[in-house]
């Protein structure tokens, strides 16, 4: 594993949820912040069927070495059977922010 930092997206169907989710993965320092994003659309297909829901976005900033741990609290916490946990690399950014980032995640 490297120190390599993600963002890791993942949307959730209301407010507690998004609560319960962020307020976890930080307190726990699996990650060092949470922005959420009150009001996303979703369409997509499940089941064969398309939907449309009214989600909030989690944008979750943590290191490689937590994902496989996060991942699995995500899972524990969500209420979707199948939740979106997508993560993709930080190229680059404020070096200070970086650097507390990296400090913040146990």
């Amino acid at each position: 594993m490297t120190d390599r930092l993600l963002i890791v997206y993942c949307t959730v169907p209301d407010s507690e949820t998004a609560e319960k989710i962020a307020s976890a993965l930080v307190r726990e320092r699996l990650c060092a912040c949470v922005n959420r994003l009150p009001s996303v659309k979703s369409y997509y297909i499940w089941e064969g069927e398309f939907c449309t829901d009214d989600e909030q976005l989690l944008m979750i900033k943590t290191t490689e070495a937590a994902f496989d741990r996060l991942r699995e609290r995500i899972e524990s916490l969500h209420p979707y059977d199948v939740p979106e946990i997508i993560a993709v690399p930080v190229e680059r950014g404020n070096e200070s922010y970086l650097s507390w980032l990296k400090k913040n995640v146990g």
